[in-house]
Parts: structure tokens; sequence; C-alpha cells
């Protein structure tokens, strides 16, 4: 993966098409990135939940694995994550525990966000990493497929 970018929407566009992918196999369409401080991408995936049979199987958590296996490390120091829906409560568990510098998500998730709608682990005291956080990031288009997905299976 050797895309270096250096724009906010240029890397939520990548993690769009992971969304993207997502959604042709029927799953929930989140997608997410991983890019090092250089602006390389280190890695990207989707929402495997069905394929796998895995409840862990998020786009995030999938990114972390795979950036941690590209970099044969646990700690995924100065690294961003860019993911179109916000972070639920495993995943940013997972992001405070590689130590994931920045989070950027495009919608908010008022049902699961742990990043600001319903619980706010980047800023909570108590635990040891706080990643910086911002919301927002072409939050229309990352909206849209998401309420598209759910709106087909009504």
């Amino acid at each position: 993966m050797n895309h270096i970018i250096m724009n906010h929407e240029d890397f939520m566009t990548l993690a769009l098409e992971e969304a993207h992918r997502a959604r042709e196999e029927d799953e929930v369409p989140i997608g997410a990135v991983i890019v090092d401080n250089s602006g390389k991408v280190v890695s990207k995936a989707h929402n495997s939940v069905i394929c796998l049979a895995d409840s862990t199987a998020h786009a995030e958590i999938l990114a972390i694995r795979e950036a941690s296996a590209h970099i044969s490390n646990y700690r995924l120091l100065n690294m961003s994550l860019y993911v179109t829906v916000e972070p639920c409560v495993m995943c940013m568990g997972a992001v405070i525990h590689s130590r994931i510098a920045k989070v950027f998500f495009g919608a908010n998730d008022p049902k699961w966000g742990a990043a600001g709608s319903i619980y706010n682990f980047s800023s909570d005291g108590m635990l040891n990493h706080k990643p910086e956080v911002r919301g927002g990031i072409l939050k229309q288009e990352c909206s849209r497929i998401i309420q598209d997905f759910f709106r087909s299976k009504r």
C-alpha cells in the first residue's frame, strides 16, 4: 500500500471505498484506514462480521490487526485511524490499547459511539492513552452510505 496523501478528505475517501466493499458483501458499510505520520497508508479494512462469523471483525479492529502485523508491533504510535462511522466501545478500546494517536471519523453513531456520542473514551482521565479525536470528515457521504444500507433492510 503505497498511497501517500496528506489530506483528511482523501483518507476518508479511501475509508469510504472500503465501506462500499462492505456494502457489496451485504455487511454494515463501514470502512477504516490507518495512516502513519508521513501520510503512508499502512492498512485498509471494512466490516466483515457476517463474512467471518466474528463479532469483533469491525473495520477498525481488522485495520488495527493488519497495521500491527505490517509493522510487527501492537503499538501503532504516531498513526491515525480514519473511519467512516464513529468507533464503538470495543473499537475505541482497541484504539487506546494500540496507542493510535489520532482518530478521524465521518458520521456520528448515536447508538454505539464511544468517541463523543454516548461515551467519550478519548477524554476519560482513568485511561492511560488519550487519542485526539475529530468527527465530521465527509460527514454527509459517510452518513448517506450507512443510512441507505439500513433503509434498504427495512
